[in-house]
């Protein structure tokens, strides 16, 4: 399948969950499942994977190097901050500034070296109305000749929602009218909300009950929630919002703890940081947890405990991020797998 910004010659990428079809979702979840549970075979011998990270990495980076190094094939990662210089995006440009080398050559050039790139892209943070255009990464699937991989950009986590729909089918069993609670959680350094939205596009492909609770004025990207309810009305899936916490988890199956900048203040780091100060008590403890149907935590991580999450919810049976960051390197390999194999 060719990204509606692909160049026209069919190659497959992955920057958002619809790049593939919900049967091809499927297919690449039971392939994960199998490659969890058996040696992986090096399918991907002679293969190679650009990796550029314009921003920091953790449990991207490694379980993509871990998956390449398993299948038998290989990375090659570039740091911004080291390895790279600034590259130009928009189009028809005079080239005079900092940027001395354009997307479009950077990628023409990579494609001759690797069989796919795998791009964490710049993130302004200047305005929400221009980075939730995701100009860089759809650049780099416009102009390159190999599989390109989100590997988070401003508005989607399509890695982190391939491994959130592992977990859960893993430990929650059939999805379809599971009440999901996806809670926002104060943190001193919030996240971008592409996990959130990600989250909310597989939950609504599975067919899941989501509500997402939040305090006012921390509402989600409004196209993408059209996205989702586009997607619930074909899967049964139902979207509910609420600026309470405790109704919100009452009842649920799983409560998703994320943290993320209110969209409305995203140019305005004082007034963002006024506005979260009052909303320290949004934690999820033992005593809310409780109002779930034996619920199971979720987080994408990093995470800050004990002020996100407490310590006793954290490390208690009900818990799934460590699993959860797991099948980062599982649902890795299959997405590879299915991508380069062939």
């Amino acid at each position: 399948m060719a990204h509606a910004d692909g160049s026209g010659d069919g190659v497959r990428h992955f920057t958002r969950l619809d790049d593939f079809t919900p049967q091809q979702i499927e297919d690449l979840l039971d392939l994960a499942r199998r490659l969890k549970h058996k040696p992986a075979r090096p399918d991907l011998a002679g293969r190679s994977v650009g990796m550029l990270f314009f921003r920091p990495s953790l449990r991207t980076r490694s379980s993509f190097e871990a998956a390449m190094n398993q299948l038998g094939g290989r990375t090659i990662a570039l740091a911004a901050a080291s390895d790279f210089w600034d590259l130009e995006v928009r189009e028809g440009r005079v080239m005079d500034g900092k940027a001395p080398e354009h997307i479009r050559d950077a990628a023409a050039v990579l494609s001759s070296y690797v069989s796919a790139l795998a791009v964490r892209p710049p993130v302004e943070g200047q305005s929400w109305e221009v980075d939730r255009q995701d100009a860089h990464i759809r650049a780099w699937a416009r102009y390159a000749k190999v599989p390109v991989i989100n590997m988070e950009s401003a508005l989607w986590h399509p890695l982190q929602g391939l491994a959130d729909l592992m977990t859960l089918r893993e430990h929650v069993g059939s999805l379809r009218g599971k009440r999901l609670t996806l809670a926002w959680v104060h943190s001193p350094q919030p996240a971008s909300a592409a996990v959130a939205h990600s989250l909310l596009f597989a939950a609504a492909l599975a067919g899941m009950h989501i509500r997402v609770a939040h305090p006012a004025g921390y509402e989600l990207d409004e196209g993408v929630l059209t996205d989702v309810r586009r997607v619930a009305g074909t899967t049964g899936a139902e979207l509910e919002q609420q600026e309470e916490l405790e109704s919100a988890v009452e009842g649920a199956h799983v409560v998703y703890a994320r943290s993320w900048q209110s969209l409305g203040d995203y140019d305005n780091a004082t007034l963002s940081a006024s506005r979260r100060a009052r909303f320290k008590d949004w934690r999820i403890d033992e005593r809310l947890m409780a109002r779930g149907d034996d619920a199971r935590l979720m987080h994408a991580m990093p995470i800050r405990r004990n002020v996100e999450v407490t310590d006793e919810v954290l490390d208690g049976p009900r818990s799934l991020v460590h699993l959860q960051a797991e099948n980062r390197l599982h649902s890795a390999k299959a997405l590879l797998t299915m991508l380069l194999r062939h």
